[in-house]
């Protein structure tokens, strides 16, 4: 099957780290400067992305992970546009990633242009963590081939992608993101329409609550760090957030939670209505067979096992797991 041709407009960070994403798994890339310049200024804003990706595959050979000899084909692959071409490198376009500033006049103006110069049938995915799809769709024609995409900084490294389509974004479009970016290598989750959406409405909650510890000198922001890199983090690249919830018993957090929220007296330690609701029905995760998610089918003791050998492999890699004392 013939690659998708992607066109990205938006040469900042996030832009120019979608494109090195498609052209390292060999797509052809238009990647677009959305803003006008001179000739000269748009050669230099073209000659620091590529700098910037040969950068980073150099650092990527650095560590074994592609051969040297890789990353020029690698550049070759991605063509660079001015704004005044932008027509050109859109025409052809079967998806296109908008990746412009996170401001709404700046966004508008480029749908605009992606209205004008794009097929019928192109889909347009916005990039963005601040601004509903709803919102945006209503500025893209034909709005069942529109959605966003949420990509984790760095795009080149982080796998996953939040995908957030709108109540006019078709299944097909969906469909076809998913696909096209589980065969990069990327890992696509779906989010309905909501601030923050996932990741990042989780981290600013984390994010706030260490700053508050530093505010308050319960302990040094280097300790404070330690904690949540050896403590917090480590369990979490092994067990997502809920069913870790299951993993412990959500009695537990119903419990800690209204004794953080008393102790404290600050309603944002109150458990959800969620937990609450798996408390009074007694679905308090894998002790009860049922939480978050349904253990009712699975052989608990392999899936125990499996997910504590995955842990002690990622400890392992790090060098935290430490052979026994032996007597001399």
């Amino acid at each position: 099957m013939e690659k998708p041709k992607i066109a990205i407009v938006g040469c900042g960070r996030m832009g120019i780290g979608i494109a090195q994403v498609f052209a390292y798994e060999g797509f052809m890339v238009n990647l677009i400067d959305a803003k006008e310049r001179s000739g000269e200024e748009a050669n230099e804003v073209f000659r620091q992305a590529g700098d910037q990706i040969a950068h980073h595959l150099f650092f990527l050979s650095n560590l074994n992970i592609l051969d040297k000899k890789m990353i020029a084909p690698i550049l070759q692959r991605i063509n660079f546009y001015p704004s005044i071409q932008m027509d050109s490198a859109l025409l052809e376009a079967d998806l296109v990633f908008e990746a412009v500033p996170e401001v709404g006049e700046i966004k508008k103006t480029i749908l605009d242009q992606l209205n004008r110069w794009t097929k019928e049938e192109t889909i347009i995915a916005s990039t963005t963590s601040t601004f509903s799809v709803n919102d945006l769709a209503g500025q893209v024609l034909h709005p069942e081939r529109f959605l966003c995409t949420h990509w984790l900084n760095p795009a080149y490294l982080m796998p996953l992608v939040e995908v957030s389509p709108g109540e006019h974004t078709s299944r097909n479009t969906l469909d076809q993101i998913f696909r096209l970016l589980e065969s990069i290598g990327k890992i696509p989750v779906k989010c309905n329409p909501s601030p923050g959406f996932i990741v990042p409405r989780i981290q600013a909650l984390a994010m706030n609550e260490a700053a508050r510890l530093a505010e308050e000198g319960v302990a040094s922001p280097e300790d404070i760090d330690k904690a949540s890199r050896f403590g917090f983090g480590l369990r979490f690249a092994v067990l997502g957030l809920l069913e870790f919830i299951d993993w412990g018993g959500g009695d537990i957090l119903y419990y800690a939670s209204n004794y953080l929220k008393d102790s404290f007296q600050e309603d944002r330690f109150s458990p959800p209505q969620v937990v609450v609701e798996h408390m009074e029905q007694g679905h308090i995760g894998i002790k009860s067979g049922k939480g978050f998610f349904d253990y009712s089918q699975r052989d608990m003791a392999r899936y125990q096992q499996e997910t504590i050998a995955k842990f002690v492999d990622l400890l392992n890699h790090l060098g935290l797991i430490r052979p026994p004392h032996q007597e001399a």
